[in-house]
């Protein structure tokens, strides 16, 4: 067995990680975060409001990535995906927040949600979800079997970069400063597909 063999926990296998992963994404998509930020009158000024929730919210993402990735070894390992939802939750409720400054949180569904969690890092999954065509975003409705197939295809995608994620587990500071500024970019990313998605009307595609 190699050094990098034994430093990687033999369980929970790629199977069991996705499931966790998709698991976890059920229950954060399961109902729509209330928002308090008030749309504002002009696509300008929601955009300048929309960077400032962002970037708000990019710090407390990367405090918490940063707070759940310390601990070393087999301990670090069993804190991924709670790491993972927690910066989740986050993510959403910036979604949530910048859907209210365009006046659109009547738009904001499940469809929407995932895609602007997960445009950025696991694309393949999300792309039957919505489509920009011109200065419109056409959507396709949130049936439940396109839920289940997105969801299962995105759980086993961070999956696999969850596997790659362990190793900094056992080397905790390092580890926890590279979680941190990812987090961060993340979230980034999440504001910019918010962002894009509200400010272009949406056009509902017919379920076939």
């Amino acid at each position: 067995m190699s050094k990098s063999d034994a430093m990687l926990p033999a369980l929970p296998v790629q199977a069991h990680m996705s499931e966790r992963v998709s698991n976890a994404l059920l229950g954060l998509i399961g109902s729509r975060p209330e928002s308090k930020a008030t749309a504002r009158a002009t696509l300008s000024l929601a955009a300048q409001a929309a960077q400032v929730a962002a970037h708000d919210a990019a710090k407390k993402a990367a405090m918490a990535a940063g707070a759940l990735a310390l601990p070393p070894g087999p301990l670090g390992w069993l804190t991924i995906v709670p790491e993972m939802a927690a910066v989740w939750r986050i993510q959403s409720q910036l979604v949530a927040d910048i859907a209210a400054l365009y006046g659109r949180t009547a738009e904001l569904g499940q469809t929407q949600m995932l895609y602007c969690l997960f445009r950025h890092t696991a694309a393949q999954a999300v792309r039957d979800l919505a489509v920009r065509v011109g200065e419109r975003m056409l959507v396709r409705p949130a049936t439940t079997a396109l839920m289940q197939k997105v969801v299962g295809a995105v759980g086993v995608q961070l999956s696999q970069k969850v596997l790659g994620k362990s190793v900094s587990r056992w080397v905790p500071m390092v580890g926890a400063a590279a979680v941190s500024a990812y987090a961060y970019y993340d979230t980034q990313q999440v504001a910019k597909a918010a962002i894009e998605m509200f400010e272009r009307e949406q056009i509902i595609e017919n379920p076939d």
